[in-house]
């Protein structure tokens, strides 16, 4: 039980530590994209595609929790 324990508090701490890099990759996408004269289109693109790859990561530890669940 102890072992579960630390594991769910472990996967929480992750989530929330992924949930938040998704955010802040957000905000900083968004204020990039207002300022197209001083961005380049090459880092928006690469910004959008780490965003991506975290929210992959965040579905797939949401099906984990919900199948764990059932």
């Amino acid at each position: 039980m102890r072992e579960l324990y630390r594991y769910l508090q472990y996967r929480l701490q992750l989530f929330s530590k992924i949930f938040e890099e998704h955010n802040a990759l957000d905000h900083e996408i968004i204020r990039l994209e207002k300022d197209p004269v001083t961005s380049n289109v090459e880092d928006i693109d690469l910004l959008k595609r780490k965003k991506l790859k975290l929210k992959d990561e965040l579905y797939v530890m949401l099906k984990q929790a919900e199948t764990s669940t059932e």
